[in-house]
């Protein structure tokens, strides 16, 4: 298993949720996204989106004022 990090910081909406679809794609089963970001309207569409594909969400964190990382691991 892998941790793959992808960096959407200073994208607008709805670009991080597409960025990490195309890097999912991309992933292996069982490897891990970690998913960079600074858009408030992702902390609801990534989460969102992982639930609707059943892609466990290991952590989810503030981790700057505007800032947040995600993991998403890909089934």
């Amino acid at each position: 298993m892998a941790l793959i990090k992808l960096e959407t910081g200073g994208l607008v909406c709805p670009f991080p949720l597409i960025d990490a679809k195309k890097k999912m794609a991309e992933l292996a089963t069982g490897d891990e996204l970690l998913i960079a970001f600074d858009c408030t309207q992702a902390t609801e569409s990534i989460p969102n989106w992982a639930a609707d594909n059943d892609y466990p969400v290991t952590r989810f964190e503030q981790v700057g004022p505007a800032s947040w990382e995600i993991v998403v691991q890909k089934r």
